[in-house]
């Protein structure tokens, strides 16, 4: 044995989880990603997918899925710089535009590959880079190939934000980076005070809206058409893989950005370009959120009945206020167990352990789609209860 090989087998994490019978990851699932899943052959209820407007089995976005395959095939074999454009991708990245309120657009095959393509790309080792200590693993890795200065501020914290932004060179690129909705937390961004200080101090905003898109302002924009900040805002990101039901991601800015990231984007132009199928649907995707304006108007009715049964159960349920819901355990043994549980009394939900989290910051991960019913949701909310009451959680 190598000792590269030698050295990983050392990591033995998941084995001593599986002996436990609480291992909780990879749970394979035999039917579409809806309210209720198929798993081992039962009905499970779903809490814990991020498909937030209940579209990934709509009947048109996967029609429009199977006439993008039909015509253009399964893949471009290239990426987007050489042969891999296609005129629908063109199409989505002009829509996608006119969504944010920005000139130009650029699809990614993935969301992650956004953040971790464009943000090495927008400043060099004289500028700087603003993160907030809770940004999303894709902010994280992008900032990790960045050679800018970098400064993490406390989170959603505008002092300490601030205290940095003073410290940077007046003439210098000073580019702050958030997620727009937290993925754990579900707080939201204190976008409008951000705005204020980057006009104070000449800084760039970039926001990621991929667990915002969809349901926040009036058109599904996301959290900086909700603020009424979009023009301030020189780039927003946005991904697929959640409300818009398929996969990929794309940002979007004013056209010296985009010209500039189109030929320096290290993820753009040496990855595969996103694929028709994917295409197809997100198209497809923008046309159903358009028209069907129920389903942001019902996922929101849902968080409320979600956050409020829960508080009145007792959970601790942080700052959220959105269909991300964390139920904080503070315990990486009662998260794996309470996880576990659920999982034989038919709710699925996601743990969060360390050390993607302090272990004393542990926690379950809700998410709520558009399509869950008040029945869904208080049956949920029962046998959680239940179950961390089993496990002294609550009282």
């Amino acid at each position: 044995m190598s000792i590269l090989s030698q050295r990983l087998a050392l990591y033995d994490v998941p084995q001593k989880a599986m002996a436990l019978g609480v291992y909780p990851y990879f749970r394979p699932i035999t039917s579409d990603q809806d309210t209720v899943v198929m798993i081992d052959g039962k009905p499970v209820l779903m809490f814990g997918s991020n498909s937030y407007l209940g579209l990934t089995n709509h009947p048109r976005i996967k029609e429009g899925s199977i006439k993008a395959t039909e015509k253009y095939g399964t893949g471009c074999a290239g990426s987007r710089f050489l042969n891999g454009t296609l005129d629908i991708h063109l199409e989505l990245e002009e829509r996608l535009a006119k969504l944010v309120g920005k000139e130009e657009a650029m699809v990614y095959a993935t969301g992650f590959t956004v953040n971790s393509g464009v943000i090495p790309c927008l400043g060099g080792r004289e500028d700087y880079l603003l993160l907030d200590k809770l940004n999303h693993a894709s902010i994280i890795e992008g900032s990790r190939l960045s050679l800018s200065k970098q400064f993490k501020y406390k989170h959603n914290d505008m002092e300490s934000l601030e205290k940095f932004l003073k410290n940077c060179d007046p003439d210098k690129i000073k580019l702050i980076v958030s997620d727009g909705v937290f993925s754990m937390e579900g707080d939201v961004c204190k976008l409008p005070e951000m705005i204020k200080l980057a006009k104070k101090y000449n800084a760039s905003v970039m926001i990621d809206e991929a667990h915002s898109l969809g349901f926040f302002g009036e058109h599904g924009a996301g959290v900086c058409e909700h603020f009424g900040v979009s023009k301030d805002v020189e780039l927003i990101m946005g991904t697929f893989s959640k409300s818009l039901a398929t996969i990929g991601g794309f940002i979007a800015s004013n056209k010296d950005v985009i010209n500039y990231l189109r030929h320096h984007s290290r993820t753009f132009i040496f990855s595969a370009s996103i694929t028709p199928a994917a295409t197809g649907a997100v198209l497809a995707a923008l046309d159903v959120m358009k028209e069907e304006t129920w389903r942001p108007k019902q996922l929101w009715a849902n968080t409320e009945r979600m956050i409020s049964s829960l508080k009145t159960a007792g959970f601790e349920i942080g700052n959220t206020t959105t269909p991300i819901i964390p139920l904080y355990v503070r315990d990486n043994e009662k998260t794996f167990r309470l996880t576990s549980m659920l999982m034989k009394d038919g709710v699925f939900v996601n743990p969060v352990v360390s050390p993607a989290v302090p272990s004393e910051d542990t926690l379950i991960r809700i998410s709520l789609m558009a399509t869950h019913t008040f029945d869904q949701i208080d049956e949920a909310v029962e046998k959680i209860t239940k179950n961390a009451k089993l496990l002294g959680i609550i009282k």
